[in-house]
């Protein structure tokens, strides 16, 4: 049996202030058009449909555009993040479950598996857990007030059903902070989940299942869990949505679930439709650096570090740049810089320690311009104290 998974669409989101709502209708067009050619037989979204609870109506579009498109050739398992409202992307869900969209946002449908049998023979139970808040939902689930007791909760409703299912293969899909062997791949755009200190879970909450897969960080990566028969999986957000993601690549996974024996994975690189690009250096260096045009048509962070911050230079920049995005300055470190008069000497002159000042904070000496504006305002300080 062949089932695709992703998540954390955040559909809504803007990047930096810019709209990419046409960057992920691409990505749902490219993944209906895989889905169909790839013969996939189940769809699942862990999480993270929308950016926000109260999506804006070209993203609630959006994702209708993508259920009608994925459900002609399967169905579609969703589960609701920590960014969507569970009531409102649950909505109708027993209607929908007709139609081959099967959404699991609330507690009373962990436990209740999407049945899938597949055309080779493997029949799977696809059970879907959303997040889960650890205040809004332990005492419903008779757990403590943690994240790995809420979920551990959970999979105690998932296994116990699976119990009644010899044979059957099994998959969960849940939004959650999972842990694993080694280092966790995290970025700047996911949205903290920490409750009393703790924002993760072992992966060991999640035992008992032949796969899971995950939603709410956005790099993909599968977590080690000391055994070949265990799989847990990230697919990461199919775009990127900070510039900590620029090292990412963007992709969706493709798990081979045979009748027995371990799940194979397969990332296929979903499209990239504006790179990331950082770049470093002086303005002087930047104007002339290759660098600058051929990164016009990418998402672009300049960091500049020079003696002073140069006029005008987002603009400058922004001419050569048009997805100009993030601008930063640091002047370059210089030594201490003391106020001294004509003859080298430590001074107390007004003009002499304002423009010591200047040369400390930018890393150069006042240039003329700063010298008269500076000259003009101890002028108005003096006569001001001459006349009161």
């Amino acid at each position: 049996m062949r089932v695709l998974h992703t998540s954390d669409w955040h559909l809504g989101r803007s990047f930096h202030g810019s709209d990419v709502l046409d960057h992920q209708r691409a990505f749902v067009q490219w993944l209906v058009d895989l889905v169909a050619t790839q013969e996939i037989e189940l769809v699942v979204v862990a999480g993270d449909v929308y950016d926000r609870a109260v999506p804006p109506l070209p993203a609630v579009a959006l994702w209708e555009e993508a259920v009608i498109g994925l459900t002609r050739t399967c169905p579609l398992l969703v589960t609701s993040g920590n960014h969507d409202s569970p009531t409102r992307l649950g909505f109708a869900g027993s209607l929908l479950a007709r139609s081959g969209l099967h959404l699991r946002t609330a507690l009373d449908t962990i436990a209740d598996p999407v049945l899938v049998h597949g055309r080779d023979g493997v029949e799977l139970a696809a059970y879907g857990i959303p997040y889960l808040e650890p205040d809004l939902h332990r005492e419903a689930l008779g757990a403590e007030r943690s994240h790995a007791a809420v979920l551990g909760a959970a999979m105690d409703r998932v296994r116990a059903d699976l119990a009644e299912r010899p044979g059957v293969r099994s998959l969960v899909a849940a939004h959650a902070f999972i842990t694993g062997g080694g280092d966790t791949l995290v970025s700047d755009s996911e949205r903290d989940l920490r409750v009393g200190g703790v924002g993760d879970a072992p992966w060991s909450v999640l035992k008992g299942v032949d796969v899971v897969t995950l939603g709410h960080l956005h790099g993909a990566q599968q977590l080690s869990t000391g055994t070949s028969e265990d799989v847990v999986t990230y697919s990461g957000s199919p775009l990127a949505y900070s510039f900590s993601e620029e090292k990412h690549r963007k992709s969706v996974s493709i798990l081979q679930i045979p009748p027995d024996g371990p799940v194979m994975v397969e990332r296929i690189e979903a499209p990239v439709p504006r790179p990331l690009v950082s770049l470093t250096g002086t303005l002087a260096e930047l104007l002339v650096d290759p660098r600058l045009e051929a990164s016009a048509d990418s998402w672009v962070r300049v960091h500049l570090i020079d003696e002073r911050r140069p006029d005008n230079s987002f603009d400058r920049l922004h001419a050569h740049l048009p997805y100009l995005v993030e601008l930063t300055f640091e002047h370059r470190a210089s030594s201490r810089v003391e106020a001294l008069d004509p003859d080298g000497r430590p001074t107390s002159d007004p003009l002499a320690i304002a423009e010591s000042f200047i040369e400390h904070v930018t890393g150069s000496a006042a240039l003329p311009t700063d010298q008269a504006l500076l000259r003009e305002a101890i002028e108005h300080v003096r006569i001001a104290e001459i006349s009161s």
